[in-house]
């Protein structure tokens, strides 16, 4: 059950009673937590978990609250590093707005107010598969990278879907806010479990054969750091790998490269512990300095099942970009990292970057269970289901990663 306590107020993540919070301000309305030396803060740290707390109502009667806003106000918590939002029922949409603002742990300096992308099931595991039958997935925002916090504010605003009655929709049950702190990211002990032993990082191989790219450099989850006691045990496959989806992670950009192994860590974690996936969704992850590290376990060269396209996991990867690029364009090195990587492993697999091809619908909202759809080798997640995924600017060069990617197969 991955150390998960049921409580009278929905799950809750065990790492997150493991130690107590620190006290909340004095005031529910003050403009500021109680002050804390950073020192005193750094000594209360203890690295790695989830802090999982119940939002509440949002009003300044508390003998009639509206139940269309939810949130914290300022408190100050253990240190994080990645903020997310879940609720109950992975089958329920939030119509709404979901903004959260963090204070700086190094500094003590409060942030602006930030959005969180609202998800809304677009990244999951297809209809009726266990994983989404598990009875363990919940509903939830992207999560968002912050960086190295203590201190948090979230508003929750319920807001009318378009073309539909004035309104608002009523705002999903069971709100929690996820804090993330991703842990170090030295060397699993030797008692850990390991899905095999190789280098933490798989070092790029010449090309085999014709139309199969080289093996671009991957760095492990052993790499990156992945507690595999997380995640559920065992692998699933399919059949083949016909079509790679590109996503952005929709964390933002405020990384730096240095950083993206605690990105990564902390995206496996809000997908298994708060989120309740098997394991992180995404097949591999693309930092923006070009950087590929394996995402869900099972062998970077077999057709893993993940759960990052809804609908059309089966038969394909799923490569996330770290950071949002609706209005920012990614790097050419990202672009070249997707472009090594789909050259090497739709290669095995006997596709041509610039092709298309077809994959059977699992359901979702833009095409029927059955129906059989006809896809580019290298698709953007929007292409699978309505999204904004992988963000307009990243959407825009997948034509390029295509070019290159048949390019680096020799055609």
């Amino acid at each position: 059950m991955r150390g998960f306590l049921a409580s009278s107020t929905g799950v809750t993540c065990a790492a997150a009673l493991a130690l107590p919070l620190a006290p909340p301000a004095a005031s529910a309305t003050s403009s500021a937590p109680p002050a804390t030396s950073p020192a005193a803060r750094a000594e209360a740290y203890a690295p790695g978990g989830t802090q999982s707390l119940p939002l509440a109502p949002l009003a300044r009667d508390r003998a009639a609250p509206d139940a269309a806003q939810q949130g914290l106000h300022r408190r100050e918590v253990r240190r994080f590093s990645l903020v997310g939002v879940v609720w109950d029922s992975p089958a329920t949409e939030l119509h709404g707005r979901v903004e959260v603002r963090t204070r700086t742990a190094t500094t003590g300096t409060w942030t602006g107010w930030q959005r969180l992308e609202t998800h809304n099931a677009e990244h999951a595991a297809d209809p009726g598969s266990p994983e989404s039958t598990s009875g363990r997935a919940r509903g939830a925002t992207a999560p968002l990278w912050v960086g190295e916090s203590d201190g948090v504010e979230v508003r929750v605003r319920a807001e009318n879907p378009p073309g539909t009655a004035r309104s608002a929709s009523p705002l999903p049950t069971g709100l929690r806010l996820e804090l993330v702190d991703p842990g170090e990211s030295a060397a699993p002990p030797a008692n850990r479990v390991r899905t095999r032993t190789e280098p933490s990082v798989l070092p790029a191989r010449q090309k085999a054969k014709p139309h199969v790219g080289p093996r671009p450099s991957i760095t492990t989850r052993r790499g990156w750091g992945a507690d595999e006691k997380l995640r559920d045990q065992g692998f699933v496959y399919t059949k083949q790998v016909k079509t790679a989806f590109v996503h952005h992670s929709a964390t933002g950009n405020n990384y730096r490269c240095s950083q993206a192994p605690s990105v990564v860590r902390s995206i496996y974690r809000y997908h298994v512990n708060s989120m309740g996936w098997r394991d992180l969704g995404y097949n591999f992850l693309v930092d923006k300095c070009g950087h590929i590290y394996e995402g869900r376990a099972g062998g970077v060269s077999k057709p893993v099942l993940g759960a990052h396209t809804l609908g059309f996991n089966s038969n394909s990867m799923g490569i996330a970009v770290l950071g949002t690029y609706s209005s920012k364009k990614p790097s050419p090195a990202a672009l070249k990292a997707i472009a090594r990587l789909t050259a090497w492993k739709v290669g095995l697999y006997g596709m041509n970057p610039r092709g298309k091809t077809y994959l059977k619908s699992g359901g979702g909202n833009l095409y029927r269970k059955g129906k059989k759809v006809r896809l580019n080798v290298i698709s953007g997640h929007r292409d699978g289901f309505a999204t904004n995924c992988p963000g307009k600017k990243l959407y825009a060069k997948l034509g390029t990663a295509r070019s290159k990617a048949a390019k680096y197969q020799g055609r």
